[in-house]
């Protein structure tokens, strides 16, 4: 009886579909394992089987399985749970999921290839640009449309291949693209021939005579342990050549005489050899072990707690001894960290104490790197602890038994583009309770909706107050800059009180940390006469210049633009820049302090995962005396010789149209402060703003945590929004923005008749076109009780009816759950 199976496929599609097994594979496949299947005109994808049955579908032919790809599954069951949760919670689908939760080596995609006609004479005159194509596939008669793209300078190709396609002179065929290879290295073994004891003396009686050629062969028998018995050890080319002090030539002629051959021995790219030896972790202070001890006691009450400790109080520490008794149980860790910035110091640290039984999961690792962890896992010795960003969550685990989400209240765990939009410190959550596995929150500053859950008696709450070998919180010193510009004393971006410090700092030998949490050199350019301000041609947003490139970027489409030399508007050729981000606070400093060391670190100098590790390890080392940088400074590094922190503009972080600004605020200016004298004095924090007055600096010079949170409480209840009302926001994007406006109208109106007045807008976001689509902006809120499962189901049902009838097909609906 033939055999079916449900896959689920790398597309924004909603449904599983079914395919045919063939007789060759029927018995072979597994749910989880990996199969090629075709899918529309000629497309081939990699899908996975969600279920094998024996139920043919009604009304279609049924196409059949091309091939399988793996001998056991690729998911545990787990995953498959986690997949349909984040689908069903965060209104997206499956193929969203697996999209994003898979690296790329394991999804073979087909890739459209051009193939020239041969000996077909094209009648009809051809255009320069089709010219061209067919130039470069008489070179070379099959080739990607991407390679055609690339070498042909055509920026849109696929016109011109269908021009050429419709005169007879091309025709498309599908090839698989796999981006996967194993690494390999060439090893050494004897021939069979030489494998005989009798034939391998009379060899080495033979070669006697050429010394360099015996020496090679005994170098190669010592190597191997061939006269040890047992297994042979593996002996790379590479090996035995340097270790035996032998030329290539010698080699090549025991190859000719048929003593070795040579193999592709794979060697995998999660190499262990830098590793140093293993030391004990460090024994926990008095606090320190109090709220370990309590966090043990809350894990027999609670499956998730929250442990609120100040900054540099010793929480990795504390992570650590949870780590190891979970590894005494046999269990596996999954260790979350909001940025890959932070993964530099805290790998260094965990590799102190568990050594290879670490591994390191995030996106500046090669693909190749990802593929062969994930493979890791799914073996019979995998990590026992993950440390990685939000990614790690769609890992293969056998035996999780503790997840800790470090900095919990970051919002960098929460996916923006594209789908799904999941938030991983919830994913993590949920993950751990189908492992039956405990969830550890910890942060200095907890988000308002983790702070409400543990002092409502949902999470578990463990405090720690004191800073290790009790180190004084900074001292935060308010600078009223806007007083300072009307008397004409401020020095560029930087107030004397912040110079004398720099200057004391620097003369102690003692290093200083700069926040500004915008990248680029100045925030805009303007014209002095009319105030025009260039903006990005695809998206309703002013240009961010950049002095290193000397180009105006936008940081939405990454387009690029020269800066103009006269205004377009009034001819004038005054501009100067308005704003700035930290490639001019670089640029300041170095003028201000030309003897001391600057470094920069913001998403421009940080694009490779080598670049993070040098920064980080020079200012570590003290090879860099000033380092300046956007909110991944403010993320739990830990420097033993800050003793200055310098924010330099507040005011940016708090007028901001969100509901959230303070509370961000709040965070990001707490845990920059907490760089400051982290190990031997306490620091100061020099807090730049043009509002002194306003309520959040002194909750943040107080370390009023307290009275932040229950003010915000208070008016979020109020005005009804998260922890005490969920939020969607629903998002329509198109190209014509007329038609757009009427289909969010429209779509409005079918919200409020379902869910009433919870339903706010449509309303233009604060960018309202981006990549050339327009945008509009539907708020619903929820009440926490209200069913998500109906929520889901009401607003896929009104989409789909909009889809149908109401608006164009193209027009993309997509939604926001629990937005940040």
């Amino acid at each position: 009886m033939k055999r079916y199976v449900d896959v689920i496929l790398p597309l924004p599609l909603a449904q599983r579909f079914t395919y045919v097994l063939s007789d060759e594979i029927s018995e072979q496949v597994q749910i989880g394992c990996r199969v090629v299947v075709p899918f529309g005109q000629k497309k081939f994808y990699t899908a996975i089987v969600c279920r094998i049955h024996q139920h043919a579908p009604e009304g279609y032919e049924v196409k059949e399985v091309q091939s399988l790809l793996d001998d056991s599954p690729i998911l545990v069951s787990q995953q498959f749970r986690i997949w349909q949760w984040i689908a069903d919670y965060y209104l997206c689908t499956e193929g969203d999921v697996y999209k994003s939760a898979l690296p790329a080596g394991l999804k073979l995609e087909s890739e459209t290839f051009v193939e020239c006609k041969a000996g077909v004479e094209v009648e009809v005159q051809l255009s320069k640009s089709e010219q061209r194509v067919l130039s470069l596939l008489t070179d070379s008669p099959v080739q990607s449309v991407k390679n055609l793209e690339k070498d042909s300078g055509i920026k849109n190709i696929f016109p011109v291949i269908k021009s050429l396609l419709d005169k007879g002179a091309i025709i498309l065929k599908e090839n698989l693209r796999t981006t996967y290879k194993p690494k390999v290295e060439i090893h050494v073994r004897l021939t069979s021939e030489m494998r005989d004891k009798a034939r391998l003396h009379q060899v080495l009686g033979e070669i006697e005579r050429a010394p360099k050629q015996f020496t090679l062969l005994m170098k190669y028998i010592d190597l191997s342990g061939l006269l040890n018995g047992g297994a042979l050890n593996e002996v790379s080319k590479k090996e035995l050549l340097v270790k035996s002090g032998i030329s290539l030539s010698v080699f090549s002629a025991l190859e000719v005489k048929h003593v070795f051959e040579t193999y592709d021995y794979v060697i995998g790219r999660l190499g262990t050899s830098h590793l140093s030896a293993v030391v004990d972790s460090k024994e926990l202070n008095e606090y320190q072990q109090c709220a370990y001890d309590e966090i043990l006691q809350r894990f027999k009450e609670k499956n998730v707690c929250l442990l609120y400790g100040v900054t540099s109080s010793g929480k990795t520490e504390i992570y650590i001894h949870l780590i190891e008794e979970m590894i005494r149980q046999g269990k596996q860790v999954l260790y979350l960290l909001p940025e890959i910035a932070l993964t530099t110091q805290i790998t260094t640290r965990l590799q102190q104490v568990f050594g290879t039984h670490l591994g390191v999961y995030h996106s500046k690792f090669s693909d190749s790197e990802r593929v062969e962890i994930w493979q890791k896992q799914l073996s019979t010795h995998p990590y026992d602890v993950i440390l990685g960003v939000r990614s790690s969550v769609f890992l293969p685990f056998r035996n999780l038994g503790l997840v800790i989400v470090d900095e919990e209240h970051e919002n960098s765990y929460k996916q923006q583009e594209p789908a799904p939009r999941y938030h991983a410190r919830n994913v993590a959550i949920v993950l751990a309770s189908m492992y039956g596995a405990k969830t550890l929150l910890g942060t200095a500053t907890p988000s308002v909706e983790s702070w409400y859950n543990a002092t409502t008696g949902k999470y578990g709450l463990v405090c720690l107050k004191e800073r290790f070998k009790n180190i004084q919180l900074p001292e935060i010193i308010p600078v009223d800059i806007k007083e300072l510009k009307r008397k004409k004393r401020m020095n560029g971006l930087f107030s004397p009180l912040l110079m004398s410090c720099m200057h004391e700092a620097l003369e102690n030998k003692e290093q200083v940390i700069l926040f500004q949490n915008r990248r680029g050199f100045s925030q805009m350019v303007e014209c002095k006469t009319c105030g025009w301000v260039p903006k990005c041609q695809n998206c309703d947003v002013s240009l961010t210049y950049h002095k290193s490139t000397h180009q105006l970027t936008c940081h939405y489409c990454g387009c690029t633009y020269d800066v103009p030399k006269v205004c377009p508007a009034c001819g004038e050729t005054d501009l100067m820049n308005r704003g700035f981000g930290t490639e001019r606070v670089e640029d300041e400093i170095k003028c201000c302090f030309p003897e001391a060391k600057v470094s920069r670190m913001d998403l421009d100098t940080t694009r490779t995962r080598s670049a993070f590790e040098k920064i980080i390890a020079d200012f570590e080392q003290s090879k860099t005396d000033i380092l300046i940088g956007t909110q991944m400074v403010s993320k739990g590094l830990d420097f033993d010789h800050v003793s200055v922190v310098g924010i330099l503009n507040a005011d940016s972080m708090f007028n901001y149209p969100d509901f959230r600004a303070y509370e961000r605020a709040f965070q990001l200016m707490e845990q920059v402060a907490g760089r400051a004298g982290r190990k031997n004095k306490r620091g100061r924090v020099i807090l730049q703003t043009h509002d002194i007055e306003n309520p959040i600096i002194s909750q943040v010079i107080n370390n009023d945590f307290d009275g932040m949170v229950n003010e915000l409480l208070a008016e979020r209840k109020l005005f009804h929004y998260p922890p005490y009302y969920r939020l969607i926001y629903v998002y329509l994007k198109y190209r014509n923005e007329a038609l757009l406006d009427k289909a969010a109208l429209m779509m409005a109106d079918k919200l409020r008749a379902v869910f009433g007045d919870r339903v706010l807008g449509p309303d233009k976001p604060p960018v309202g076109r981006v990549r050339m689509l327009y945008i509009k902006k539907i708020v619903i809120k929820i009440e926490q009780d209200a069913s998500m499962s109906l929520a889901r189901e009401r607003l896929l049902s009104i989409q789909k009816e909009m889809l149908n009838n109401d608006c164009p097909r193209s027009i993309s609906i997509f939604y926001d759950v629990d937005p940040m």
